[in-house]
């Protein structure tokens, strides 16, 4: 492995970008610095530090131009370093910088970031789509009162991402992958004053602090094998390490690090908070799923590769679970009602590929998926967004209908997001889903099962796809679309969707008006920009054409033993070949389900009743976890505070506290006040001692 370069210079100010811009202007390439990656990382951080402080002074639309300007100016950044790696020879692409700012038991604790092919990859996309989504915010929110609460926190969550993807060592990353947590908290249960918000903020908190613990534990594990944190260094020594010291720590700590990934990245069994997770605002969800949180686990075992590549046991976990979750996912949105929620178990499967994908070894191709992902979910998400806006907060599927003529932007978008998600020819989730199906099926063994179950994937997601978009949009027109169509947006008493409670329009609660995307241009523009990166972004991975991905992200997996085992160019389009008839016979199968034959749907509901019920159950997993878990936990809390607490722990207190009360009780009764008691006692005192020197004399 090339020589790490370490920059000097840490926090540069506006001097040194205009100095580098010249320079790029000028056909120049800075040398090494770090100064974008810093820029990059802290630039979100004082957009969230400003608008948190100043929310007294500044209007609510300034504070949302403030947040929305400071993830521009860092999707800026990140173009900036894209561009200086590219300035630089391909051996040397990578930048370590940062500096020491503890030391205790021998061991340095840095700051650092780390600037390579992987890290400006990942934050192009996060920067980029998060950009779009906090444009979007500024119209979708602005009736909202604790609107400038919302875009910090929301600031806040995409530094908490670059943390993550830029830190330099595992320590760092730990603190970035606590930081999305704690973030995804405050933007899951942000309408505070909804009990199911709150609780769904608790839920998502907690599964990820056991992702947090089983991160905490295999860095520690890999700290006391290889003497290092350095993220770098981990890697060049991973190989070595396990051919000359093999020991089960390294594949403890793969799996550790699986935990991590898969309660992040909400893959089964960690995976039941991420569809709770829909009591957020919208936005938020579409940041959730598209650019930030659920991303991060993909990205950690494709920077770790080597530790889960060289322990088969890992590999296979992660390959099967995140085939089952792709599985169990999209079964579950078949039968969902609730739009968002049919939304977010089709990025539980989507992740399941990408999760499957990088055990075969297929990173790029995962990466490829994760980049094309985020450009059509954020789209999904937006338009549900406007849909449900339009339908004044109903997010129930059986309630909508008809809305093809009364939004005509929202329904083109939603469309090209679900065809994209179903796999339509020459969309871009077309080339990057069958990417990695081929990958995988090229892998052979154990890895052919999981191919085929990604292709009973592929058309199980083509079919809950285009079962969206018949349902909101086709067939009778709603009474709400046919108010639209009138010119009237719709607006009703403000409940909790999830259960119908009444609630007002307060801080804490959403505002009182509802913004749809046919009426504010922000929001058409961000949808836009995502509509045509979903449509066109394939074309810098085509089989035999383009591989730009591929190219960018091969010296990060060159160490890789399945670096040159791929598919061949014939062999990826017979695997596109069979994606698109898949795809199509989804689609049609939807279409003659939800269209053409309307009481079909209902008719094999009834049929199949057990099995419909357990979809819509989501496979009984929270059920089954509250029998399991929650309960007798609480159980067990419940005995502590009524049994251990009450009777063993308040008993030795208030048993000791009533001695010293007695004590001090018999020794008060002694002080009369009484001068001639007090000289009395002296003197008896006094006899006594005396008595007792002279008997011992004696």
């Amino acid at each position: 492995m090339t020589e790490l370069l370490t920059s000097a210079e840490l926090f540069g100010n506006v001097a040194p970008l205009l100095a580098h811009a010249a320079d790029f202007a000028e056909g120049a390439r800075p040398e090494h610095s770090a100064t974008y990656g810093w820029l990059l990382l802290f630039t979100p951080l004082v957009g969230a530090i400003v608008i948190g402080l100043t929310w007294k002074k500044v209007s609510d639309r300034a504070a949302g131009l403030i947040g929305t300007a400071a993830i521009f100016l860092a999707f800026g950044a990140a173009l900036a370093c894209f561009a200086q790696l590219m300035g630089m020879d391909p051996e040397e692409r990578h930048i370590l910088a940062g500096y020491t700012y503890a030391q205790a038991f021998g061991v340095d604790f840095r700051f650092d970031i780390y600037i390579d092919q992987l890290s400006v990859f990942m934050a192009l996309v996060v920067t980029g789509v998060s950009a779009m989504i906090h444009l979007y915010s500024v119209a979708y929110m602005k009736s909202d009162a604790g609107y400038h609460r919302f875009f910090s926190y929301l600031n806040f969550f995409v530094f908490s991402m670059l943390l993550l993807v830029l830190a330099g060592n595992l320590a760092l990353l730990v603190v970035g992958w606590a930081f999305v947590g704690a973030a995804s908290y405050l933007l899951i249960s942000y309408w505070y004053r909804r009990e199911t918000a709150t609780a769904a903020g608790i839920k998502a908190f907690v599964i990820n602090v056991i992702g947090d613990v089983g991160i905490v534990v295999a860095a520690y594990l890999l700290w006391t094998e290889l003497g290092t944190l350095t993220i770098p260094s981990m890697l060049a020594n991973a190989e070595d390490a396990f051919t000359v010291a093999p020991s089960p720590e390294y594949t403890a700590a793969a799996l550790l690090l699986l935990v991590g990934a898969f309660a992040k990245s909400a893959q089964v069994p960690l995976h039941t908070w991420l569809p709770d997770a829909m009591e957020g605002p919208t936005p938020v969800s579409a940041l959730i799923h598209a650019a930030t949180m659920v991303t991060a686990g993909v990205y950690l075992i494709c920077r770790m590769h080597p530790f889960i590549e060289i322990s088969e046991t890992a590999t296979l976990t992660a390959a099967f679970l995140g085939t089952a979750t792709l599985l169990i996912a999209a079964t579950t949105a078949l039968v969902q009602t609730d739009l968002k929620r049919i939304i977010a178990y089709s990025t539980m499967s989507q992740i399941g590929y990408m999760i499957a994908g990088a055990a075969a070894a297929a990173y790029s191709a995962s990466l490829f998926h994760l980049m094309t992902h985020a450009f059509f979910k954020a789209l999904l998400f937006m338009s549900a967004g406007s849909v449900i806006a339009a339908m004044a907060s109903n997010q129930d599927v059986r309630r909508m209908g008809g809305f093809r003529k009364a939004m005509p932007f929202t329904y083109v978008v939603f469309t090209i997001g679900a065809l994209t998600l179903a796999g339509f020819p020459f969309f871009s989730g077309f080339f990057s889903k069958d990417e990695i199906i081929s990958y995988t099926l090229h892998r052979g063994g154990a890895f052919t099962v999981i191919a085929a179950g990604m292709y009973i994937g592929a058309i199980l997601t083509a079919i809950y796809s285009m079962r969206a978009v018949f349902l909101v949009f086709h067939g009778e027109p709603c009474d709400e679309a046919k108010q639209l169509e009138g010119g009237e947006l719709a607006h009703g008493s403000p409940v909790n969707p999830a259960t119908g409670a009444l609630e007002d329009t307060d801080v804490g609660f959403p505002g009182p008006d509802h913004q749809i995307a046919e009426r504010e241009g922000e929001m058409r523009t961000a949808m836009s920009v995502l509509a045509f990166l979903a449509v066109v972004a394939g074309a810098v991975q085509i089989p035999g054409v383009t591989h730009l991905i591929e190219s960018w992200l091969e010296p990060v997996f060159e160490d890789s033993r399945y670096a040159h085992d791929i598919p061949s160019i014939a062999t990826q389009w017979i695997g596109l070949g069979v994606g698109a008839a898949i795809a199509l016979t989804g689609i049609a199968i939807a279409y003659w389900t939800y269209v053409a034959n309307r009481g079909v749907s209902e008719r094999l509901a009834t049929r199949f009743g057990r099995l419909h019920e357990l979809l819509s159950n989501a496979w009984y997993f929270d059920r089954i976890y509250d029998a399991m878990i929650v309960r007798p936990a609480s159980a067990i809390a419940s005995f502590c505070n009524n049994v251990v607490e009450r009777f063993v722990v308040q008993g030795i207190v208030e048993g000791a506290t009533g001695a010293a009360k007695s004590g001090a009780s018999r020794i008060r009764s002694w002080q009369s006040g009484l001068a001639r008691v007090y000289a009395l006692s002296v003197i008896g005192g006094t006899t006594i001692i005396a008595i007792y020197f002279l008997v011992l004399a004696k």
